[in-house]
């Protein structure tokens, strides 16, 4: 048995996160995970650092981290494989144009720079889309990095104040304390879960699903793309409640290599590749950029997504649970908002206001 302030069960990126927001503000924080730190949704994800505006909530918790992570990556951005590619949002047609207005309307009145492109400006930056595109939208402010490497740095600067790490699987959550599978006991004064998609194995009364995607990424192409590639379409199936999904999302890595994304399944925890909806996103890929039917796929991978019905992630205290902290439910947007998370939960849990309003992610909506 020991006695904590904190335990963090996940060490994936929101984990990681919270457990260096929590130990700047001092408190004695024990982070558990049953496998490798980072290596679960994080690992799998793409590492886009992007504002996303689908909703006021989402585009104040996405606009809000991603400040955080320029902070961080500061004047070392190489630790993070960090690149501030930007996105470029590509419009198929004049409605995915008048889409595009909308957006750049929304980030320009909250202070996000962003640029529309006409077709000729499109194809200047990116040549190898495909002709006949009706242009884009450019939100130069967009970066990324390697979520496994940001995640380990992360939870080192939460070592390097006195945290302390466990590799165990935790069987269930108790008041003030979790049981191990081993049946050791660890105490603390709060618990946050972080978990992901595994988070509602251990409360099953979660709003939280997985959606499983697909990624693939090529041997190294260096200049291919130069920007982070999203169709304006991906915002109609990113947070779609039900049936399979493809979306084009293309990612330029600092190695020269292309991310390609991305796909969407419900009712689905296995993480096998499965051929048929690889071969669909790549097919969707190619019909934007079509050279990339020539690259060579040097690996594909799976992960599952923990997304909640309204698309918004739960930050916060359990509504019926005093003690336990709830990090949970980011979807697609984990990287990106991970450090935004930390500093909510971190105020919340020491009574201290927060950045930005903290209701239109707490748990308790649900139970309304």
């Amino acid at each position: 048995m020991s006695q904590n302030d904190v335990i963090v069960i996940g060490a994936g990126i929101v984990g990681a996160a919270c457990a260096d927001a929590l130990s700047q503000r001092g408190l004695r924080v024990m982070v558990i995970e049953q496998d490798m730190p980072g290596s679960g949704a994080t690992a799998a994800g793409m590492g886009h650092l992007v504002v996303m505006d689908d909703n006021p909530a989402e585009l104040a918790l996405s606009a809000y981290s991603v400040s955080l992570w320029n902070s961080l990556v500061g004047d070392l951005p190489q630790r993070h494989e960090y690149s501030r590619c930007g996105t470029i949002w590509v419009a198929a047609d004049e409605e995915e144009m008048d889409a595009a207005r909308t957006k750049a309307d929304t980030l320009s009145a909250y202070g996000i720079a962003c640029e529309l492109l006409a077709p000729s400006a499109l194809y200047a930056r990116e040549p190898q889309l495909r002709t006949g595109l009706a242009g884009g939208l450019l939100v130069p402010g967009d970066g990324l990095v390697y979520p496994p490497k940001s995640a380990r740095i992360l939870l080192d600067r939460a070592i390097r104040r006195g945290a302390t790490t466990l590799r165990a699987s935790v069987a269930v959550i108790e008041d003030n304390g979790v049981l191990l599978a081993d049946g050791a006991r660890h105490q603390a004064q709060h618990v946050v879960l972080a978990a992901g998609s595994r988070s509602a194995t251990l409360l099953p009364e979660l709003p939280v699903q997985p959606k499983k995607g697909h990624i693939a990424i090529t041997d190294r192409y260096p200049g291919f793309v130069h920007h982070q590639l999203v169709e304006l379409g991906y915002i109609k199936s990113a947070h779609a409640a039900s049936g399979d999904s493809v979306a084009f999302n293309l990612q330029p890595r600092p190695t020269g290599q292309v991310l390609i994304g991305s796909s969407r399944q419900f009712d689905t925890i296995d993480l096998a590749v499965e051929p048929a909806m690889l071969q669909r996103m790549l097919r969707h890929a190619a019909a934007f950029t079509p050279a990339l039917a020539q690259l060579n796929v040097l690996r594909c991978w799976t992960g599952l997504r923990a997304a909640t019905p309204d698309g918004l992630p739960l930050i916060g205290p359990h509504a019926a649970r005093r003690g336990l902290w709830l990090a949970t439910g980011h979807e697609g947007l984990g990287i990106t908002t991970s450090l935004a998370t930390a500093q909510l939960l971190a105020a919340q849990m020491s009574g201290d206001s927060t950045r930005i309003p903290a209701a239109p992610y707490l748990p308790g909506r649900f139970n309304d």
